[in-house]
């Protein structure tokens, strides 16, 4: 499967050999980052009870360490591709999390979900490849609570973590480009300005945009 990106980067192919891979380094080089960013997810929205969707989950690798960090939360693992959703189950029974984390499958702009199911909604990666993220975050809008807030972007959540990554992913695949390089450009935050003033929340969100990588930070009232 073929996929265009709202950020121009690079086609990208999503097929079983693709989630083979993402899950192979997920729990090799990239396995420290997601505990890590799981806590600075959960930290920084005071959120960690409740409902949590993580979009563009891949592997669960970030929906497991959020429930692992956080006993009184499910979370909801969510992505388009069969092949990664069988994977992500498979980690997620290995892990012993079933009762906690479950599988869900289909379009991040058009999500199967009731409106204001989540308390919180987390992804790491994903949205720099979504096709329309005016449409995506309108999604996410509707699906979260009221009082629940977002923690949505990409990084590594440190910058000790991020000079290892990239080392790592030197020795894996030297043609692997960090997610820094798949940002906004720059006019990123101006970007964002424009689109949540269109939709009507320019008041309830502010960028992180530091050496933990560059996160959305939604609320809702």
């Amino acid at each position: 499967m073929t996929e265009t990106n709202w950020t121009r980067t690079r086609t990208l192919v999503f097929d079983r050999d693709n989630a083979q891979t993402m899950n192979r380094i997920a729990k090799t080089v990239f396995r420290p980052i997601y505990p890590v960013i799981a806590g600075n997810a959960m930290s920084i929205t005071g959120i960690s009870r409740g409902r949590c969707l993580d979009l563009g989950t891949g592997p669960a690798m970030l929906a497991m360490a959020v429930a692992q960090a956080a006993p009184g939360m499910t979370v909801t693992a969510f992505d388009f591709s069969g092949d990664s959703g069988e994977i992500a189950e498979e980690n997620i029974r290995r892990a012993g999390l079933g009762e906690q984390v479950v599988t869900a499958f289909g379009d991040v702009h058009k999500m199967p979900f009731e409106d204001g199911r989540f308390d919180l909604i987390v992804s790491r990666g994903s949205m720099f490849f979504w096709k329309d993220l005016k449409s995506a975050f309108s999604e996410v809008l509707r699906v979260l609570a009221p009082g629940g807030a977002t923690y949505i972007g990409g990084g590594f959540g440190s910058l000790d973590l991020k000079n290892q990554v990239i080392k790592g992913m030197a020795k894996v695949d030297p043609a692997w480009d960090c997610y820094a390089k798949k940002k906004t450009g720059d006019d990123g935050h101006s970007k964002f300005e424009q689109m949540f003033a269109q939709l009507g929340c320019q008041d309830r969100y502010r960028i992180i945009d530091d050496d933990t990588g560059f996160w959305i930070i939604l609320s809702k009232d």
